[in-house]
């Protein structure tokens, strides 16, 4: 006699990001820890995820194990957008167990609970905080074992009783031994750590039975609409050996030529073979003032001149006008948005999936990120260690979903080296431009040149180019220009090997 797989039905959490981060969703009848210090945001999650998922089919029974009454819990919980007044003690329903837990008799507590769920058969059952019901029980001769006892009694009333069960207590390791360890489901870690101004906090699912979860620690925010975890883009979860992998699952080389973008100069589309390459990811390197940003600005223009939509992700302390009258009319016109990243505290993936959003909602075709340098000074102090790792991760996220996007790196131009970032980040990109100063008839000048277009034939000029009024210009071969290249700043250009005609395949 054979028999079909067992179902299990996964519930959403209501908070975002975390249902990708658990593998699809809760468990249904699962019995689960939410862990972490003081703090943390254990009660604010429990209270996002009780408040999406109650209804008055699937009712919740909250019970509290504090000192204070289940009232004062709630005059802060109201303050979150999730908090539905008009649940309570109708889908949601409090119970304070703190005089049971005060004897130490964890038969008495367990009888409480059971009374509690038989009266009311909810679909949704927490403990908040059960930790405080373990050490009520130390007391006891043989604590161990009857805590133990108690929680696998627990659990198995709660799944014969078809309830989701969730556990919430102040943890900090799951090294010492602990039953409920063993006995749950999902165990849900939360943590949190203050460097400088910043404060940081992430979360790990260490365990949750039947299903696979992102493995690793991933960054949530608490804000007034609660809890919002930032996973990787699934985009993002690639073998990070294989990054040529398209968005289609097929690699460069056996797809079609992409279809080449104009950069809104068609100077600088000749020098790049025919324009940039739809879906590339462009490099714009050189040192302040040099033209990067209104390069920038020209490429989403000529974008929205073409019928697309763009995003910026601005990392200054700037404001919209500031940026240039360009950036300004086509954040006025809808045509492009701007994410405003300059909190202290973010992360990569907090960025990429601000990004993604904006591309989605705008059904964007073209993204900036400028700068790098602002990009590394917005993220908090503990993502800059491994900032060149989350960077390649984003980048590839972005190129997964079709955008062509164009970063730019701010140098110290130091006439006797060629670098394009000091992150190390020009192999993740298809593309780079550089732009350099340098000394020509006694004068300080502009000249730029491409080093590189991926699977591409490509200009190896060295060419001047100024700005105006009406934005950058690019001018002549400096091999054309009049008047002599003065023989140090000859040898320079030479030493730097910009006009090597650098070919990358």
């Amino acid at each position: 006699m054979t028999t079909g797989k067992a179902t299990i039905h996964r519930m959403a959490t209501g908070v975002p990001g975390l249902d990708e981060v658990l593998g699809g969703g809760l468990p249904e009848f699962s019995f689960n820890l939410i862990a972490g210090p003081p703090g943390c945001g254990k009660t604010t999650l429990a209270h996002q995820i009780m408040f999406s998922l109650a209804t008055p089919e699937r009712p919740a029974l909250y019970f509290t194990v504090l000192g204070e009454p289940p009232l004062k819990m709630l005059r802060y919980q109201q303050q979150f957008d999730f908090f539905d007044l008009g649940k309570l003690n109708s889908s949601i329903r409090f119970v304070n167990l703190a005089d049971d837990v005060a004897s130490g008799n964890l038969e008495a507590v367990l009888a409480r609970i059971v009374a509690e769920v038989e009266a009311r058969g909810p679909g949704l059952v927490f403990v908040d905080s059960f930790r405080s019901v373990m050490m009520a029980s130390h007391g006891e001769q043989g604590s161990f074992v009857n805590l133990q006892h108690f929680v696998q009694n627990l659990g198995v009333l709660m799944t014969s009783w078809q309830a989701t069960t969730f556990l919430i207590g102040e943890y900090f390791t799951a090294v010492d031994p602990n039953p409920v360890f063993t006995v749950a489901d999902g165990l849900i870690w939360l943590r949190q750590s203050t460097e400088r101004n910043s404060m940081v906090r992430k979360m790990e699912i260490t365990k949750m039975r039947g299903q696979p979860t992102l493995p690793g620690l991933h960054t949530f925010r608490i804000s007034a609409a609660g809890l919002q975890v930032f996973a990787p883009p699934p985009q993002a979860r690639i073998d990070l050996a294989n990054p040529a992998i398209a968005s289609n699952g097929a690699t460069a080389s056996s797809a079609a030529p992409p279809r080449r973008l104009s950069m809104g100069n068609a100077t600088l589309d000749t020098m790049l073979g025919g324009g940039l390459p739809r879906g590339y990811s462009l490099l714009v390197a050189g040192p302040s003032g040099s033209g990067k940003s209104i390069l920038a600005a020209t490429f989403l223009a000529e974008g929205v001149r073409q019928g697309e939509t763009g995003v910026i992700a601005a990392f200054e302390q700037r404001s919209a006008t500031s940026r240039g009258q360009v950036i300004a009319e086509l954040l006025r016109s809808g045509n492009i948005s701007m994410v405003d990243a300059q909190s202290s505290d973010v992360s990569v993936d907090e960025i990429a999936m601000l990004l993604i959003g904006e591309i989605r909602r705008l059904k964007a075709s073209r993204v900036v990120i400028d700068s790098l340098s602002g990009f590394e000074l917005a993220l908090a102090p503990t993502f800059r260690a491994d900032f060149r790792e989350s960077l390649s991760r984003m980048v590839w996220a972005l190129a997964a979903t079709g955008v062509t996007v164009l970063m730019t790196s701010e140098l110290e131009d130091r006439y006797s080296e060629l670098s394009f970032s000091p992150y190390g980040t020009a192999f993740l990109t298809d593309a780079i431009i550089v732009q350099r100063y340098i000394e020509l008839d006694s004068r300080l000048q502009r000249a730029m040149a491409v080093v590189k277009v991926r699977s591409s034939a490509h200009s190896d000029e060295l060419r001047l180019f100024h700005i105006d009024a009406d934005g950058l210009r690019i001018g002549a071969r400096l091999s054309d220009t009049e008047g002599l290249l003065s023989g140090h700043a000859r040898g320079m250009a030479r030493r730097d090997g910009i006009g090597a005609g650098a070919r990358d395949g």
